[in-house]
C-alpha cells in the first residue's frame, strides 16, 4: 500500500542549540563562542547552582528582564550541574581557547610597548599559534587578529555540539534565550544534528508539501523510542497556502521587529527575518510563516545582533532563500566575526557580502549598502550595514538600529543615493550597556560608569528627524522596537507610555505628521501597496 503523506504542523518550533544554549552567531564563530562559554554560560550555571533562589526571584522582577538569570518554573539544580559537567568536557577546547585569549591579551598589555612584535610570537599561547597575527594600531596600541577561516577547520569548531529542539508552541511565552539553556523535557525532541544537515530543509518543506514521516525520521536519525513524540508533530490537516503576489505595485509587509517583506510581481526581498509561527491564538494580529513566499530572492541582514540574525527563522527558510546578503568584514577581530563564514557553516551556500555604498543590481531593483553607525558600544565593528532598496524609481531606506553620530555622514550619502520615499528607523534609544552583549569578550570588566555610557542605542528624536530632513521621505516608520510578544524571549523589552524610546518615537511621529509625512510606529502587522514606474504596458494597466 502507498504510504500516507503528512504535513509538519505550522506551530512546530525549530530551536537551534549549541551545547543546549540558544544558537546565535557568536556561538557559531569559534573565538566568540569560546568567550561566551566561559564568560556567559559557565558563569550563569555556577551562579544558578550556588543560589537558584536568587534566579527564581529575579525572573519575577520586570526590571531584571534580560539579566543573567535562569528562568525555570521548578528548580533544576541537578540538571544544570550535569550540563555544566558536560560543558566542561565537550567544550574543553573552547574553554582552553578562552583562557589562551585572555593570556595573550595580558602578554600584549605587558610586553608590547611600541617595538617590533615579532619576538612576541614565541610567547603566544601554544593553542593559538598559527591562528593569530599580532599588530599595533596607529597609536601604537597592541592587539591581534584571527585567521578566522582556519578556526573553522580546527579543534575549536565542533559541529557535534549543535542540535535542534523540536516542540509545539501554543503561545509566545519563552524564557530569555541568552540566559536559560534548553533542558530535557517530555514534550521536546532533541535532534543531535548539525545546522548544515540536509534533513532540516526536508523537514521545513513539509510545512507546505506533505511527505513521508518514516523517511524524514530516518533522515534525521530519530530513535524508535522518540517516534511517538516525533509523529505527533505531523498532521493530515492543510493550512492556508501562500498566494504569490501578482499585483502591479510594490507590496510592503511588516512581520514584527525589523522584519520587512518587499514584493513585486518578479522579486521578493526579506529584511532581517524573524517570523512568528502559525496555528495558535495570539493577542496580536500578525503575519506568520504561512505568509512568506515559496522562493525568497534576497534576504538582507543588517547587523550581527541576536534579534536581527535569528537562526530559528533562517534555518527553517533556508531551502527557500536564493541569496542572502550580509555586511562584509575581514578584520579578524574578536568582536567582529565574519558573517559569511558563520552562514556558510550553518549550511547557507549562497551568501553575498556587501560593502558600504556597494550596489547589487538585478531586474528592476538595486540594493545598496549604506553606512551603519552607532548601536555597537563604540567597538570597532564592520559587520553592519543599512540598506537602500530601489524598485525602479521607488525607494526604501532601512536604517535598522543605526544611531546618527555624525550628521554630515548622511548628507554625504544623500548626495550619492538621493531622497528615499520610505524610511524604516529603529528608535530603541536607551539600549543595554556594552557588557550585556559584549561583556564576555572583554579581557577585563569595564567600570560601571563607562559601561553605562557605552550603550547599544538607536536613534532618538533629534537624530531621527535629521534623517527626515536629509532624505525627505513621504513616509516614516519606526520599527525594530522589540515590542511584539513573540520577540520577548530574544529582546526582553516591555515599554510603558513613559519609556524614553516611546516618548522619543512619539515626538518623531508627531513632527512628521505636522509636515504631512505619513508616520507610524509599527506593531504586529502592516501591509502597504506602493505604485512605481514600470514598463509602458504596466503603466497603462495601472492607469486603467
Amino acid at each position: 500500500m502507498k504510504e500516507e503523506l503528512y504535513y509538519l504542523k505550522p506551530n512546530v518550533v525549530f530551536e537551534p542549540l549549541i551545547g543546549r544554549w540558544y544558537a546565535w552567531s557568536h556561538l557559531i564563530s569559534p573565538a566568540t563562542a569560546a568567550m561566551n562559554v566561559v564568560g556567559r554560560h559557565l558563569k550563569i550555571m555556577n551562579s544558578y547552582i550556588q543560589a537558584p533562589q536568587i534566579h527564581a526571584a529575579a525572573v519575577l522582577n520586570p526590571k531584571m528582564l534580560g539579566g543573567p538569570f535562569m528562568d525555570y518554573g521548578t528548580p533544576k539544580v541537578e540538571e544544570i550541574r550535569k550540563l555544566k559537567e558536560e560543558t566542561i568536557t565537550s567544550q574543553s577546547s573552547l574553554i582552553r581557547m578562552a583562557e589562551a585569549i585572555k593570556e595573550l591579551n595580558a602578554i600584549l598589555e605587558k610586553e608590547a610597548s611600541g617595538f617590533s612584535l615579532e619576538s612576541l610570537y614565541e610567547k603566544v599561547p601554544e593553542i593559538l599559534r598559527g591562528y593569530v597575527e599580532l599588530n599595533y594600531d596607529l597609536n601604537n596600541r597592541p592587539s591581534f587578529r584571527f585567521f578566522e577561516p582556519l578556526l573553522y577547520k580546527s579543534e575549536f569548531y565542533n559541529k557535534k555540539s549543535q542540535s535542534v529542539a523540536l516542540w509545539v508552541t501554543e503561545n509566545d511565552e519563552r524564557p530569555f534565550c541568552l540566559s536559560t539553556p534548553r533542558l530535557d523535557s517530555p514534550e521536546i525532541l532533541h535532534l543531535n544534528i548539525s545546522f548544515d544537515h540536509p534533513g532540516i530543509d526536508v523537514l521545513s518543506k513539509m510545512k507546505r508539501t506533505p511527505g513521508s514521516i518514516n523517511e524524514i525520521a530516518a533522515l534525521l536519525g530519530v530513535q524508535e523510542a522518540d517516534r511517538a513524540l516525533f509523529d505527533s508533530f505531523f498532521t493530515k490537516q492543510t493550512y492556508p497556502a501562500y498566494s504569490k503576489y501578482e499585483g502591479l505595485a510594490v507590496r510592503m509587509r511588516y512581520f514584527g521587529h525589523a522584519c520587512i517583506l518587499i514584493e513585486t510581481q518578479g522579486i521578493s526581498i526579506l529584511v532581517d527575518p524573524l517570523i512568528s509561527y502559525y496555528g495558535y491564538e495570539s493577542s496580536v494580529s500578525h503575519f506568520s510563516d504561512v505568509d512568506i513566499p515559496d522562493e525568497i530572492d534576497y534576504v538582507l541582514i543588517t547587523h550581527n545582533h541576536q534579534d536581527h540574525i535569528l537562526f530559528e527563522t533562517l534555518l527553517s527558510l533556508r531551502y527557500r532563500i536564493k541569496n542572502i546578503i550580509v555586511p562584509r568584514t575581514t578584520a579578524g577581530a574578536l568582536q567582529d566575526p565574519n558573517l559569511k563564514l558563520v552562514f556558510n557553516e550553518a549550511g547557507f551556500k549562497n551568501v553575498i557580502e556587501i560593502d558600504d555604498m556597494e550596489a547589487i543590481r538585478f531586474k528592476d531593483c538595486v540594493i545598496t549598502g549604506v553606512p551603519f553607525t552607532g548601536e555597537h558600544s563604540d567597538l570597532n565593528i564592520q559587520a553592519k550595514t543599512c540598506y537602500h532598496v530601489a524598485v525602479n524609481d521607488f525607494t526604501f531606506l532601512f536604517v535598522a538600529d543605526s544611531r546618527v553620530l555624525e550628521a554630515r555622514l548622511y548628507e554625504h550619502i544623500h548626495r550619492m543615493i538621493g531622497d528615499a520615499d520610505v524610511i524604516f528607523l529603529g528608535m530603541e534609544c536607551d539600549g543595554a550597556p556594552l557588557s550585556w552583549l559584549y561583556g564576555p569578550l572583554m579581557p577585563e570588566e569595564l567600570p560601571r560608569d563607562k559601561d553605562q555610557s557605552r550603550r547599544l542605542s538607536g536613534s532618538d528624536f533629534k537624530k531621527g528627524i535629521h534623517l527626515v530632513n536629509t532624505f525627505h521621505p513621504k513616509e516614516v516608520y519606526v520599527y525594530a522596537m522589540g515590542m511584539e510578544p513573540w520577540l520577548e524571549f530574544i529582546s526582553t523589552v516591555r515599554y510603558t507610555a513613559a519609556s524614553n524610546p516611546i516618548v522619543q518615537s512619539n515626538l518623531l511621529i508627531e513632527e512628521c505628521k505636522k509636515r504631512d509625512i505619513m508616520a507610524e510606529r509599527l506593531y504586529g502587522e502592516k501591509e502597504i501597496l506602493y505604485q512605481y514606474s514600470q514598463e509602458p504596458a504596466l503603466q497603462e494597466a495601472l492607469k486603467g
